[in-house]
């Protein structure tokens, strides 16, 4: 069971429904696979109405749809209206919601991750591309392997971002997640011969 922790300040409302991501952001394509596991059968949660909502910074650590001091430019007002690295998609016949996006870049006082948020019984809304309603079944974070991190840091846009770069070691949301047993980081495999090739991570998360 992942233990549940803070959707922090940068989420919003209103995702849209897609699988690709990226928009206009640069960096190493990331190919991400989290398979939702029901703790009560231990099997895969195969039911219709379950969609995962992703969403994290870009390379430079700035995160879309939100106007913030200590989120890139504060007074770029445009980026509020910006839905890059944001998503919401249900999950397949054998648990699986898996989407396409970029690695995650960093920013002061977060080792690098990723949001998500399971929601259960609401409505697609085919006109806008986007979900109404139902509940959140699950809040939480999910980390990356600090030598991938490393890997993908030396290369651009990463390597010019100018924030604090916080390790996984001393990451206290980090710890939270890992605190119950629960393995928050993804597998994962380089898709060539470097990082620069794309990678393909995936994760098993139990949710009651």
């Amino acid at each position: 069971l992942e233990p549940e922790v803070t959707q922090g300040p940068y989420y919003v409302n209103g995702e849209l429904v897609r699988s690709d991501v990226r928009e206009d952001q640069e960096g190493v394509d990331l190919y991400a696979e989290v398979q939702i596991i029901d703790v009560n059968t231990c099997e895969p949660f195969t039911g219709e109405g379950l969609y995962v909502d992703f969403w994290h910074c870009n390379a430079t650590g700035v995160y879309s749809g939100i106007v913030a001091s200590g989120n890139g430019d504060s007074s770029d007002a445009t980026n509020v209206d910006k839905t890059f690295l944001r998503g919401l998609t249900p999950t397949d016949e054998d648990g699986v919601a898996s989407y396409t996006s970029i690695f995650p870049g960093h920013y002061t006082s977060r080792a690098t991750h990723i949001h998500l948020i399971g929601t259960y019984n609401g409505t697609p809304l085919g006109g806008n591309n986007t979900y109404s309603g139902g509940y959140a079944s699950h809040v939480g974070q999910l980390f990356f392997d600090q030598d991938l991190i490393s890997e993908v840091e030396a290369t651009a846009p990463y390597s010019t971002n100018t924030q604090e770069l916080t390790t996984n070691a001393d990451d206290s949301i980090l710890s939270e997640e890992a605190a119950e047993d629960f393995d928050p980081f993804f597998e994962y495999v380089l898709l060539g011969d470097t990082v620069s090739d794309g990678v393909l991570a995936w994760i098993s998360v139990g949710v009651d």
